[in-house]
């Protein structure tokens, strides 16, 4: 019979997936489950290595048509806070961090008298690259205080104040000569630390300069912690080791120092962990090199940086399944010591540093699983969580949440997660984490749109930042629309509600804060956030009938909405201000880009906004503008 001949043809394809799929995961995943961190005895050693693993990887690769590509890069910029606060300055807004003690650098940073502003180098900003120092408090006095200004082969990317020192990051691109006269070109990242005595003229103290990446960095007391990475360069036949440099004194990295792991992959980089104290000039820079794939996220807590690795497996010729797995490193840091302790891996990939967390001895993290499929068949996709002890080995684990979607969002609030995955509707799930060897669902509830930053509101309530959206009548998706912001009760566990929402715009509508959560000004003493939007706008006369839920909006206006956000009442809308001085629905020039609202603090009872061009500040009670300066 018909039937039975395909029966055997597809129970033949699943038996093949399954053997080819057995045999990648003998070779590639059990022959690599220690992960036993290693050093090298020399620079043979280490060019061997690399040669070896990388023909490895190709030759099964290619045998079973699997491609192995790094993980998307993601350059993370944000608000910076201060650890120290001016004696004669009011009370300030501090930096919407994940972990608090662990400072985030940005753009905007205050310490309460002024305001550090990094200009420059970001996606619609054409300007200088600098920095300008505001004389903020009072308003009255606001004035340009002094600027900091970078050539053009510079891409300024964020910036950290500590008591009287700035440390600002810095993306360099230059020509430089490899071993033997032949050129290439490496990208490097450079701190440069300022002394700020005399607040009219910043001094530079110090300079390190590392070959390679930014990937991020954090900064805990005395000391910041910075990430890099840096792709294997070839000149000839021999490996380049990157450098570091300090104050122009460079030395290249010793293979001797090098750790690695038995993990075959098609591209290596070198990714170096360097320690700084900011205020003790003498002191020497610690570093730490391992040699893995790209690095894409890291997460870091009061002891530990915890990079993850993401491999992606796919097939390329008579696909039958895919193949992906996040590779877990702890780093622990104290002081100017920085040690490698220990390696890990679970399936999937995580979305951002929101997916990882770590509390009470353990390591949790949630990620997104791409499953086997067969060619014709289509893709699918898992969302888990596992929680690692601190050998990174698992110990608990949930898997198989909302088959056929995607995490969108994550956020770890002690005992508890709270996860938004989408495809149609943006299914909320509430995660118990109180046994660590057995997470469980608790509730879910399932409502139009979905979250892209979630944010914690006391211990019952979660703040979800996203966008709303419309059913398709056709096809299992949906059109996204305007930015929407819920407030979601969590205290009844096993039945969320979202309790109250507002939706900005329409189709096309956009904010910083969908990306970057430091873009967020939030307090929840004073009940008060605000955050910057790009408004869009369908102009109804385009469609003579009913608008398409596809169609675009134009952008008609870009500033800073204001709110009051409290448990009782929800999310009340009080205002809007703009350093805009005309419509722009006829559209947006490039003055218009540069005066778009990036970030917003405040200082006592005065909100601040800040642009390319302007500083404006407004009362905090009513909204009133008081003054503003040009600042370009």
């Amino acid at each position: 019979m018909w039937w039975k001949r395909i029966l055997v043809i597809v129970t033949a394809a699943i038996l093949v997936s399954a053997s080819t799929y057995m045999l990648y995961y003998k070779f590639f995943v059990e022959e690599n489950e220690s992960y036993e961190l290693k050093r090298f005895g020399s620079y043979n050693e280490l060019k061997n290595f690399v040669k070896s693993n990388v023909e490895l990887s190709s030759k099964w690769f290619g045998v079973y048509g699997i491609q192995v590509s790094p993980a998307p890069r993601t350059i993370f910029r944000g608000i910076a806070s201060t650890t120290a606060v001016a004696e004669a300055s009011p009370q300030y807004s501090q930096t919407n961090v994940q972990v608090a003690g662990v400072d985030e650098p940005d753009i905007v940073k205050t310490d309460g008298l002024y305001i550090y502003y990094l200009k420059g180098g970001r996606d619609y900003v054409s300007g200088d690259r600098e920095l300008v120092i505001v004389k903020a408090y009072p308003p009255e006095e606001m004035h340009v205080m002094s600027k900091i200004v970078w050539s053009e082969n510079y891409v300024p990317t964020g910036i950290f104040v500590n008591k009287n020192r700035l440390i600002v990051f810095l993306t360099s691109y230059s020509k430089s000569m490899g071993v033997g006269g032949s050129g290439y070109y490496p990208i490097k990242c450079e701190i440069e630390v300022y002394e700020l005595a005399n607040i009219k003229a910043p001094k530079l103290v110090k300079n390190v300069t590392l070959e390679g990446y930014y990937l991020n960095a954090r900064m805990i007391e005395d000391y910041v912690y910075v990430v890099v990475t840096s792709p294997i360069y070839y000149v000839g036949e021999e490996i380049v080791l990157p450098s570091l440099s300090v104050n122009g004194e460079s030395v290249s990295i010793d293979p001797k120092e090098v750790y690695y792991t038995n993990t075959p992959d098609l591209s290596y980089t070198f990714t170096t962990i360097v320690a700084l104290n900011v205020f003790l000039d003498d002191e020497p820079i610690v570093k730490k090199t391992i040699l893995t794939g790209a690095a894409s996220n890291m997460y870091v807590s009061l002891n530990n940086i915890y990079l993850a690795i993401t491999k992606y497996n796919f097939i390329k010729e008579n696909a039958i399944f895919s193949y992906e797995e996040t590779l877990l490193y702890r780093i622990s840091i104290r002081g100017n010591s920085i040690d490698f302790e220990a390696e890990g891996t679970v399936p999937g990939h995580v979305l951002n540093q929101f997916s990882m967390d770590e509390y009470n001895g353990y390591f949790r993290i949630a990620t997104t699983l791409g499953y086997p499929w067969i060619r014709g068949g289509g893709s699918s996709e898992s969302n888990s969580i596992y929680v690692l002890d601190m050998a990174l080995k698992v110990v608990g684990k949930l898997e198989n949440l909302a088959k056929g979607e995607k995490i969108y969002s994550a956020r770890f609030m002690g005992e508890r997660a709270y996860i938004v995955t989408f495809k149609k509707v943006d299914p909320f799930f509430v995660i118990d984490l109180t046994d660590a060897r057995n997470p469980k669902v608790l509730g879910w509830l399932k409502i139009p749109g979905y979250s892209d930053y979630l944010h914690p509101l006391g211990e019952d309530h979660v703040i979800g930042i996203g966008k709303e959206t419309i059913e398709a009548e056709e096809g299992d998706f949906a059109w996204y629309q305007g930015l929407k912001i819920s407030l979601f009760n969590v205290k009844n566990v096993s039945a969320p509600k979202e309790i109250s929402k507002y939706v900005i715009g329409e189709r096309g509508t956009d904010s910083p804060i969908l990306r970057d959560h430091r873009a967020l000004l939030f307090d929840s003493e004073r009940s008060f956030m605000a955050i910057p939007v790009l408004v869009a706008m369908i102009d109804r006369s385009q469609y003579p009938g009913t608008v398409p839920p596809y169609a675009y909006g134009e952008p008609v206006w870009q500033g800073l909405y204001v709110f009051n956000l409290t448990i009782e009442h929800g999310i009340i809308f009080r205002g809007k201000i703009t350093h805009l001085s005309q419509n722009i629905s006829g559209g947006l020039s490039s003055d218009d880009y540069l005066k778009f609202i990036e970030r917003a603090i405040y200082i006592g009872d005065y909100l601040y906004t800040i642009s390319n061009k302007i500083v404006k500040v407004n009362d905090i009670n009513n909204l009133k503008e008081v003054s503003s300066i040009k600042i370009g």
